[in-house]
Order: C-alpha cells, then structure tokens, then sequence
C-alpha cells in the first residue's frame, strides 16, 4: 500500500514547517553553540599545544557553521534567536598566572566530552525530526563531530593525557 502526502506535508520538505521538537532541538543547539564558541576562544588562549589549538580552532569553526544553517532555519521560521556572548579577545598564555590556567589535558578532556554530548544531541534531532533535510542536516553535523571526535582521541593517546577507564582482562586460565 503506498501511502500519499496530504495537507501541510509535500514533496518538498523545506516546505514544511519545523515541529515544535525539531524547533527546540535547533534553538538550544544554537544557544549551546554560543556559549560553547566563547568558552572554546577563552580555552584557546590557554593552550600551549599547537595540535590541540588546532582541534579547537576546527571545533570553533564547526559550530559556527552548525550555527549559520541553523540560524538561518529559524528566521526563515520566524522564531526569535538565542542570546549570544560576545567574542573573547585573543591573550598570551604567558599572561595568564599558572594557578589560573587550564592545562592541556584538561581542555582535551573537556572538548571530548562536549563531542560526545554533541554525538547524543545530533542523534536526538535526528530521531524527533520529520523534515528530511532537518534529519540530513544533523547527520552532517553528527559526522562532523565524529569525525572531530577521532582526532582529539588519536591527539590524546599520542599525547599521553587519555585517562583509561578501568581495564577489563578476562582471567587466564
């Protein structure tokens, strides 16, 4: 039995409109995104590893591109956007006093958890969304950090700051 597309649901799905999940999953992951590009510059200016500085300049950029797609959905949609912080200043690590400094290990920690949270997030939009393009969309993003995800966790192990969980042998016999 084929079933037909009826009333506000066509051929084209941008020509439906968003859900109030699919506009909740692309509001908050805005607001998300913003607070998270403020924190990411201030942790930037902490780093002392070129390779970590560049993972969180690749995150940085990631977000907000997320953020150009999504924005541009919600004025689209007319809803209002979230609020933003303004943009951290660059500053020398020399400046920043030792006791006060995240250390590397910390802000790879840090951003690898965001990515799997990110991972979760994505899957999450991906599930309540009935618009193609919005699920299509996600599955970029959820790619994307994956991805991302792959090369903070080769960075970590090269790097020696992975903190293993507890290992599981099986017992010999």
């Amino acid at each position: 039995m084929k079933l037909h597309y009826s009333g506000i649901l066509g051929k084209n799905p941008k020509d439906e409109p968003l859900h109030y999940g699919e506009i909740f999953a692309i509001w908050t992951n805005v607001l998300g995104n913003n607070g998270m590009i403020a924190y990411y510059q201030t942790l930037y200016n902490h780093t002392g590893d070129e390779d970590l500085a560049k993972i969180i300049e690749e995150a940085i950029q990631g977000m907000q591109e997320e953020n150009r797609q999504l924005t541009n959905l919600l004025k689209v949609n007319g809803v209002s956007l979230p609020p933003a912080p303004p943009e951290r200043a660059n500053a020398n690590i020399e400046d920043i006093p030792v006791g006060a400094k995240f250390n590397d290990p910390e802000i790879a920690a840090k951003i690898s958890a965001d990515l799997a949270a990110g991972l979760v997030a994505c899957s999450q939009a991906i599930g309540v969304s009935i618009r193609e393009d919005i699920a299509i969309m996600y599955g970029q993003f959820h790619a994307a950090k994956a991805q991302l995800g792959a090369k903070l966790l080769r960075l970590n192990k090269e790097k020696g700051w992975l903190v293993y969980p507890p290992l599981h042998f099986s017992p010999r016999e």
